[in-house]
């Protein structure tokens, strides 16, 4: 497959992090400041929704191609398992998708809550979280991941 596509930033997240540490997300702050041309009417109507789907680039991860199948976070009590039933940050894209709690805006900046991304992450997409594009039906994960998520937050 020969395909590429070109994506633009369409702005910065502005964050207290500035390592890729795996846990205590909720306890940064962090916002996103949009670039030129959108202005502050990109945000317009975002405050009437409670969150937010972020997509950004995992710009300091890396891929080199594997492996594959791995253990999330290296851990040997958890099992292997492909690239694309986990969420690591060095997958062949390098796209990460956060659904993040919306703040505030002021102008062209979105305070949120939730957005696991260090600072100068480049942000491509926030798409206001729609109830009836979240999952319909029941959901289920592996016990692996209530672990790993265990301190994430």
């Amino acid at each position: 497959m020969d395909e590429s596509y070109d994506m633009q930033p369409i702005g910065v997240v502005r964050s207290t992090r500035v390592e890729a540490l795996d846990d205590g997300w909720d306890a940064e702050n962090q916002f996103i400041e949009l670039y030129p041309p959108f202005g502050a009417e990109a945000l317009q109507g975002i405050t009437t929704f409670s969150h937010a789907l972020v997509v950004f680039v995992f710009h300091r991860a890396h891929w080199d191609g594997g492996p594959i199948v791995r253990r999330p976070r290296g851990n040997a009590a958890w099992p292997e398992v492909g690239i694309f039933a986990q969420r690591a940050k060095d997958r062949p894209n390098r796209l990460g998708v956060t659904t993040c709690r919306i703040r505030s805006v002021d102008g062209t900046t979105l305070y949120v809550a939730g957005l696991d991304a260090i600072d100068g992450t480049p942000v491509l997409d926030i798409k206001p979280h729609v109830e009836g594009f979240g999952p319909r039906g029941a959901t289920h994960q592996p016990a692996w991941a209530d672990e790993l998520l265990d301190g994430y937050w």
